[in-house]
């Protein structure tokens, strides 16, 4: 996995960074920094935290693939706020949207090696270390705006947490997501309309399982190649909630969005746990707490977003169809729970239950 090395190299010496062991115990890679070569060499998996007063100042990069409009981006800017306020100065936040450090995997992957990203925003693409957080991509199973905060605030919250927690990622909060639809330069109003249909994913196994479910062709691709990609007619469409879709500009190649809802999902808030254990533990708090502020400030943008979306994006252009949810549910679950482990089937269980509404 080759990861976007101009833009790391040139943080490479700022970045806070330490050893971060592979998920599962594996042996990882260590990599010296100012943290770790002033306290006498690497870190064990979890050190204990510096004292209050070592006086070291430090470096956070936060990496993201949205732009400059979106609501993850103004809520990360608010972190840097919170964060470089209330260190005193001793934490310097920077923010680098638009793939700047490469694509959401690539982030991923420079947080657990070291590699100059300290915090992104990602869910089900960390199934790649952990394959059970793949289960967030699960289509339909949040039902709604409630279940989703059920399961983000209780017990079935805590074991996913966990499980990034054992691949090297400490949650910070999450931001949650805008239900994900189809776009498409023609109308589809059932399953039987997707056959043979080009459409990006990202790269979630199950999402590339719920489509070619429905009989379409799902090609996962980094965001920042989808419009080229949708321009050139390399592939038809793609899926994302509204405020991707607009923030995008997709609506300029494309012409329907087909109200499938089909994934209500989430992001994490995710540091990489050597880099924040590497931070005194007064800092440690600081940071804690300015994730709170992010993901709160977020989420205040994000209603606001939604409620604006889809008036936004048809005066844009673009037409809204609606199409029998329940038929598209019945034919992608289907699909998904063939592919399930048991311990995906067990979290699947757990979440399902975890509606308020049933």
């Amino acid at each position: 996995m080759k990861l976007n090395k101009k833009p790391i190299a040139l943080l490479l010496g700022a970045a806070l960074t330490l050893s971060l062991a592979a998920c599962g115990g594996g042996g990882g890679s260590s990599t010296a920094t100012t943290a770790a070569a002033n306290s006498g060499g690497g870190a064990a998996a979890a050190p204990a935290a510096p004292a209050a007063s070592d006086g070291q100042t430090y470096q956070i990069n936060i990496g993201h693939i949205n732009d400059e409009r979106d609501s993850w981006h103004q809520g990360a800017l608010k972190f840097k706020e919170y964060v470089e306020e209330a260190s005193g100065g001793r934490i310097t936040v920077n923010v680098y949207p638009n793939s700047q450090l490469g694509t959401e995997v690539d982030m991923i992957q420079s947080i657990l090696t070291q590699g100059g990203c300290d915090i992104t925003f990602t869910g089900e693409s960390m199934q790649t270390y952990q394959p059970d957080l793949g289960i967030i991509g699960m289509p339909y199973l949040i039902k709604s705006d409630a279940h989703m905060d059920a399961v983000l605030t209780g017990d079935v919250g805590k074991e996913l947490e966990a499980l990034m927690e054992k691949c090297g990622m400490k949650v910070l909060g999450y931001y949650t997501r805008g239900p994900r639809n189809v776009t498409a330069n023609k109308k589809i109003t059932s399953p039987a309309d997707m056959n043979n249909f080009v459409i990006r994913t990202p790269q979630s196994a199950m999402t590339v399982a719920a489509f070619e479910a429905v009989g379409a062709k799902p090609t996962p691709m980094a965001l920042a190649e989808v419009f080229t990609s949708l321009q050139q007619g390399t592939i038809e469409g793609q899926e994302n909630p509204l405020a991707m879709i607009q923030n995008s500009s997709f609506y300029e190649v494309q012409d329907y969005v087909i109200r499938t809802e089909h994934l209500r999902a989430w992001v994490y808030i995710a540091m990489g746990l050597q880099q924040f254990n590497a931070l005194p533990a007064d800092l440690q708090e600081v940071v804690i707490e300015g994730g709170k502020a992010m993901q709160e400030y977020e989420h205040e943008l994000f209603l606001k977003n939604e409620a604006e979306l889809e008036s936004t994006l048809t005066e844009e252009g673009m037409e809204f169809v609606d199409v029998d949810q329940d038929v598209f549910a019945e034919a992608m679950t289907e699909g998904v729970l063939a592919v399930l482990t048991d311990s995906q089937k067990a979290l699947y269980e757990k979440i399902a239950a975890a509606n308020p509404d049933k």
